[in-house]
């Protein structure tokens, strides 16, 4: 017997687990924890500076917030838009409109708020020089990397949510579209180290998107509330402006004329005249698509409104002749007409 009472079997045997308990919790890390930690010397000085790379393994911490973001998706399902939907009885259609752009308010609001505080923490806001100077920007802050994994993750969550909601297959193809759009756009921005340039697009892309789909929860709730779709678009034109200036500055003029041009993926350097055409390529045909989709909405909603007035004039119109009609049948009575301003009646022979 040991001095506590404990054999050496058992002993070993909880040293075993340990071990394995010491064994899961590393692996674990892997999944809760930002990788690829560097940490840098500033000007040879005792200060360190602690920045962080993108790799293999990021894959694995992606995973894990997506789950994360499944989890809060059914809890503010669940607890709060199930609740609204409760109470204003909305159809099918109008019911998984609601329960979509629900979703979408959270995400939008939480992801402006987290990006406007990182921008206002950064320089290249006001000197958007920085957006290409001293490429490749390989080395990101704390919360630049957690920003772009949390990004990944919620996009990724949302296609798994399209069978899990059993979203109508008439809104499947839409959603599926811009959710493939948003995981191709973060994720280039994040492997070719234009996190700085996506993340300068992504804010006020988001407030935009955040305007919208509340304007849509008030137009839900009141169809009268309409003034929000308003200002939605006439921030939605600046915005693509917006983004059109500075991908144009970015990739025509900016990277074209930094001092390292060369193709490396060791260093992370992809200014590369090919890849730079892609880039620029892809942001210019999705900005060229959102406006087109703009304007066709913009149209649709102009001709129905044009609808609803149309029918209007018809009716008055028709209720007018009918005025009259009803009138020449009253004047009518035994097949003899009644008299009309003091003339007298034909006889009928």
């Amino acid at each position: 017997m040991y001095n506590g009472g404990w054999k050496w079997e058992d002993i070993i045997r909880n040293w075993r687990w340990l071990k394995a308990l010491g064994v899961t919790a590393k692996y674990v890390i892997i999944f809760i924890t930002v990788q690829y930690n560097v940490t840098y010397t500033i000007d040879d000085k005792s200060e360190h500076v602690n920045f962080y790379e993108y790799g293999p393994k990021d894959i694995a911490t992606i995973f894990f917030y997506m789950l994360i973001a499944i989890i809060l998706h059914a809890v503010i399902q669940d607890y709060i838009l199930d609740k609204i939907n409760r109470r204003l009885h909305l159809s099918k259609t109008k019911h998984s409109k609601f329960n979509e752009s629900g979703q979408l308010v959270f995400f939008y609001l939480f992801s402006f708020v987290w990006g406007a505080s990182i921008l206002n923490a950064e320089e290249f806001t006001v000197n958007p020089t920085l957006l290409w100077k001293d490429y490749p920007h390989s080395r990101m802050l704390f919360q630049v990397k957690f920003f772009y994994i949390c990004q990944i993750a919620y996009w990724l969550h949302a296609l798994l949510e399209l069978y899990f909601q059993k979203i109508r297959k008439e809104d499947i193809p839409r959603q599926l579209c811009y959710i493939c759009l948003y995981i191709a756009h973060i994720s280039g921005a994040y492997i070719l180290n234009l996190q700085r340039l996506g993340l300068i697009l992504m804010v006020p892309h988001y407030l935009v998107e955040l305007i919208f789909h509340a304007s849509r929860l008030f137009y839900f709730s009141d169809e009268n509330k309409q003034k929000g779709f308003t200002v939605w678009a006439l921030l939605f034109v600046m915005v693509r402006l917006l983004t059109l200036t500075l991908s144009v500055l970015t990739f025509g003029f900016g990277l074209a004329k930094v001092e390292n041009p060369g193709f490396s993926i060791a260093d992370g350097n992809f200014n590369v005249l090919s890849v730079r055409i892609s880039c620029l390529g892809a942001v210019c045909l999705t900005q060229a698509w959102m406006m087109w989709k703009f304007i066709t909405f913009q149209l649709k909603k102009w001709r129905e409104h044009i609808k609803k007035q149309i029918p209007k004039k018809k009716i008055t119109n028709t209720k007018n002749k009918l005025t009259t009609k009803e009138l020449n049948r009253a004047n009518v009575i035994n097949g003899a007409a009644k008299p009309e301003d003091g003339a007298s009646p034909r006889i009928r022979k």
